[in-house]
This record gives C-alpha cells, structure tokens and sequence, in this order.
C-alpha cells in the first residue's frame, strides 16, 4: 500500500508541475463489438522525454 501511495504522489507532484514543467497526459478509450460480445477499455499515458508510464483497463 506504501509503494501504491509513493507513485501517486510521483505522479501528483510530476503532473502539479514543482519539479519543472508539468507532463501533459494523454487518454485512449476504445469499443470493439465482436461475436463474443462488447468489449471496451480505457487508459491513460504520462511521457517525458525518454520515460513512459501507461495504466490502463478493460471492461
């Protein structure tokens, strides 16, 4: 739980913007309708420079 907490607030001071410019982050969503039914998922993509962190779902 400690290390879940540490990477949000990473996060949160990253995207605030006091360690320097603030990283702009960028969202997917997609639906796909197929013979097994609706499927859909949703994430999200924090990239500065070199280094690129995603966290995503399906539903």
């Amino acid at each position: 739980m400690k290390r879940i907490f540490g990477v949000l607030m990473l996060a949160a001071l990253a995207g605030c913007g006091a360690d320097g410019e603030p990283i702009r982050p960028t969202a997917q969503a997609s639906v796909g309708v197929g013979s097994h039914g609706v499927n859909g998922a949703v994430g999200t993509t924090l990239r500065r420079g070199n280094v690129s962190v995603g966290m995503g779902v399906a539903l």
